[in-house]
């Protein structure tokens, strides 16, 4: 089966391709700034970043740290940023972003070592925004029952896997880590609203402060670099319009 690069050319699926990465590498107990390192390995086109960068690190360089779990798209745990932009290593294959492979951490969160970041601050941002069903009703022994339509409402938002691609791709959390972040906003959006939940207007307060919403500048960086698809500028405009007007 023939699939096309990056750059257009036509290979076979299962061709072996020489790949070139130069990766970011950092060790805090040996290192005192990050510097980059190149490797060059065989790999199929249809393999993914992933298994190139495994490639690096079972054959060449044991040392090479990064996150991965799942390798389906899942989890989100392998997010970088791959030729300068946000992705998933494990959903982008070689013939999606070329034999030169440029490979840092993902911005705006402290390197533990190597593309591993961590990840506290983003999901301290997260838990801040409440993001959990609050129904203060006893349903006694029937469901929440919920209507197609409403479920629709905010369906969007429900696909986020929390990988930080969105948050880390911002401009205003780069140059200001007290921002909500595009991330958490969306899963604000998810219960803000979900019909059968009752905590709105606390959720409404928290992003309504100086750290919430209105830090955004509405860059599309973060739609842009979501692996879902999410519409996460729209989102954080609806919760915007939801501040302005619903609460009028």
């Amino acid at each position: 089966m023939a699939i096309t690069l990056s750059k257009g050319k036509a290979v076979d699926a299962m061709q072996l391709l020489t790949v070139h990465l130069r990766i970011k590498r950092y060790n805090p107990e040996v290192d005192s700034r990050p510097h980059w390192q190149e490797f060059e390995i065989q790999a199929k086109a249809a393999d993914t970043v992933l298994n190139a960068l495994h490639t690096v690190k079972w054959t060449l360089d044991g040392t090479l740290s990064f996150r991965r779990s799942c390798a389906h798209g899942v989890c989100g745990s392998d997010a970088m940023v791959i030729n300068g932009q946000n992705r998933l290593s494990c959903v982008n294959l070689i013939s999606d972003v070329g034999t030169d492979l440029v490979i840092e951490p993902i911005r705006g969160l402290p390197v533990i070592k190597d593309l591993i970041v961590d990840m506290e601050p983003f999901f301290a941002q997260y838990r801040s925004v409440v993001p959990y069903l609050i129904a203060d009703d006893d349903p006694g022994y029937k469901e929440r029952y919920q209507s197609q339509q409403d479920r629709e409402r905010y369906d969007d938002t429900t696909k986020c896997i929390l990988c930080a691609c969105c948050t880390t791709s911002c401009p205003v959390y780069w140059a200001n880590g007290d921002y909500v972040g595009p991330a958490a906003i969306v899963n604000a959006h998810r219960f803000i609203f979900d019909s059968r939940d009752h905590g709105t207007e606390q959720r409404l307060d928290i992003l309504n402060q100086k750290s919430g919403v209105w830090r955004c500048r509405t860059a599309f960086n973060c739609t842009e670099a979501c692996p879902r698809g999410i519409k996460v500028t729209q989102a954080i405009e609806e919760v915007k319009r939801a501040i302005l007007y619903d609460r009028a």
